[in-house]
């Protein structure tokens, strides 16, 4: 677990550049309040059908301390958690929520200071009465996520690495943060324009 809270020091950015736009969750996921403080944590994944978030109030009680609760939710209508079930995940040490759905009682959740992706906020809450298997593959934002899959996620966005690649991004990601402090700024001017040039003139462009 400790290569995995390493994560936390890894902008998104870097993230996505190793991982490719595939890993990186659509625009639609955003921070419901800012400034939020960049989270990472082991994916614990929960499967919430239309109108309903019995599995999502279930998964707080049984995700363990650390983790990012990533949803899949059926529909946009009905909100997934509150105020409440934000606080307790909070007490519990859950990370944070990534969903792929709506919450409500956004002012308390700001308040609690408790990090919420999501694709925005209703008053109408959800039922809950179906029963789904918790911790298996589900779909967020467009990203495929497994169960202690690495979930990055700030401002910027939110980006998946699969657990089975975890060491060798984050290897890769140490070393480009390292390149990228070494590196001044008109080094780095000389070179992206010796870049772009190059790509013009490939292309006929001409001044």
């Amino acid at each position: 677990m400790n290569d995995i809270a390493e994560f936390k020091n890894i902008p998104p950015t870097t993230l996505a550049d190793l991982l490719g736009r595939k890993q990186v969750m659509d625009i639609g996921i955003r921070p419901l309040w800012s400034p939020v403080p960049r989270v990472a944590g082991p994916a614990f994944t929960v499967r919430c059908p239309a109108g309903d978030n019995l599995m999502l109030h279930a998964a707080i009680h049984r995700a363990e301390p650390g983790s990012v609760i990533v949803v899949e939710s059926g529909d946009l209508d009905y909100a997934l958690a509150g105020g409440n079930v934000c606080a307790v995940a909070q007490r519990r040490g859950i990370a944070a929520f990534v969903a792929d759905g709506v919450i409500r009682d956004l002012a308390e959740v700001r308040e609690l200071g408790f990090p919420v992706f999501a694709r925005g906020v209703i008053p109408v809450p959800g039922a809950k009465k179906a029963v789904e298997p918790l911790n298996v593959p589900v779909l967020c934002g467009g990203v495929r996520v497994s169960p202690g899959d690495v979930v990055v996620a700030d401002e910027e966005g939110v980006v998946v690495t699969p657990h089975t690649r975890r060491e060798q991004v984050l290897v890769d990601a140490r070393r480009k943060l390292a390149k990228e402090a070494d590196e001044s700024l008109d080094a780095w001017e000389a070179a992206h324009r010796s870049r772009i040039d190059a790509i013009l003139n490939e292309g006929g462009f001409e001044d």
